[in-house]
């Protein structure tokens, strides 16, 4: 086994919980990491209005701080399988550091699979990083909070990954989820059982599923493009059969239509909501 870079790119996908921002009270802010393991970190209030907070697949492990006052909580939540309760708090304010898709943290005590569609308290699966994790819940600053996350974890943030596991990474990720498993065998040259074994083993899902996941956030990420494309050209783009494919494909891992989306995004002033440090 070796440590593979997952270098990123200028198409990079850029993995989204689009019911986080449609929530936040206020703005969601976004602080980018220089690190290749971590895609950004985040910080949010949520509306007091807000009923449901909804998590949707995203290939990513989220660390997720809540930081009220009164019950502090951080939990470590690895990438769900289908839409979920996201179990965040009206009222509450949440930093959350969210890695890469496909990495996994180095220092969680946990393995990928186990972590897949599940949370846990960070206590249990970073037993020696309570006096850090108690210092983050305690800060009030966004920047501050970010800055003692790296103090305290950049050394172990991306646990080590097969070869074959970081080519089909890269792969899926550049092709947008667009490619099948038999191309990934004759990119990797390993055999499919092969294959899904390490893949598995190493991000908690097998190719299929993440490179599936992977197409809906590439869909999420053009679909605010500053020029948009029609759902049947985006549909094309990222290799579905039809229109109607694409449609059932997005509703499913998002819980809305492409549409639906557009018009909530629209109402919610979503380009002002964000909040880029």
């Amino acid at each position: 086994m070796s440590t593979a870079v997952l270098t990123r790119h200028a198409d990079a996908i850029c993995p989204e919980q689009p019911w986080f921002v449609l929530n936040a009270a206020r703005h969601y802010a976004l602080i980018a990491s220089r690190h290749p393991a971590i895609s950004h970190f985040y910080n949010f209030e949520v509306a007091p209005e807000a009923a449901l907070t909804l998590a949707i697949p995203d290939g990513c492990v989220d660390i997720v701080f809540d930081c009220d006052s009164a019950k502090p909580l951080a939990r470590a939540c690895g990438s769900t399988l289908s839409v979920r309760n996201a179990a965040l708090l009206a009222g509450h304010r949440y930093f959350g550091v969210r890695f890469a898709p496909g990495v996994m943290p180095d220092f969680l005590d946990v393995m990928a699979e186990e972590l897949t569609d599940h949370a846990f308290n960070v206590f249990e699966v970073m037993p020696d990083a309570r006096a850090a994790c108690e210092q983050i819940l305690r800060t009030p600053q966004f920047c501050q909070q970010v800055a003692l996350f790296n103090q305290h974890f950049s050394t172990r943030l991306m646990r080590r990954m097969s070869p074959a596991t970081a080519a089909a990474v890269r792969a899926l990720l550049q092709q947008q989820g667009n490619l099948r498993v038999d191309q990934l065998e004759a990119l990797t040259g390993y055999t499919c059982r092969t294959l899904q074994r390490l893949f598995r083993h190493d991000t908690g899902l097998t190719p299929k599923a993440f490179g599936r996941i992977i197409r809906c956030q590439a869909a999420l990420n053009r679909l605010h493009a500053p020029v948009r494309c029609s759902f049947t050209d985006l549909a094309l783009e990222l290799g579905f059969s039809d229109q109607s494919h694409f449609l059932r494909e997005f509703k499913t891992l998002v819980s809305m239509t492409p549409l639906e989306f557009c018009r909530r995004a629209t109402d919610a002033d979503w380009a002002t909501r964000l909040s880029m440090h």
